[in-house]
């Protein structure tokens, strides 16, 4: 069974860091492309970061150069480290994994930037 937990959310200043974690249970993360996805209130789910398998790397314009997808191997653990965050960051992220099309996602964790 597969299961995604997340942590590392929280409320921090604008211009502030955070740093979310996905930890995975029944899959291997190096197996398969995980990905980073956030829902603000009101507003559609949308892609943030995705690494595959491979350990390609892509972004969403509005997070380059501020947000860092990586994976550790050793721990299954995927990592989104977030830097320079604006109020427009808030919202619950999450990481997602699709397993034998099998879409799974973690329970979220909400990231509120706020002065």
């Amino acid at each position: 069974q597969v299961q995604l937990v997340e942590s590392g959310g929280g409320l921090v200043q604008p211009g502030g860091s955070l740093r979310l974690s996905c930890a995975a249970t029944g899959i291997m993360f190096y197996m398969y492309a995980t990905d980073w996805y956030r829902q603000a209130p009101g507003k559609q789910r949308e892609l943030v970061a995705k690494i595959t398998r491979g350990g390609s790397i892509d972004y969403e314009d509005s997070v380059k150069g501020r947000f860092t997808i990586s994976r550790d191997n050793a721990e299954n653990t995927v990592y989104l480290k977030m830097n320079s965050l604006k109020p427009e960051d808030t919202a619950v992220y999450y990481c997602g994994v699709d397993v034998w099309g099998s879409r799974y996602w973690g329970q979220g964790t909400q990231v509120t930037v706020s002065s």
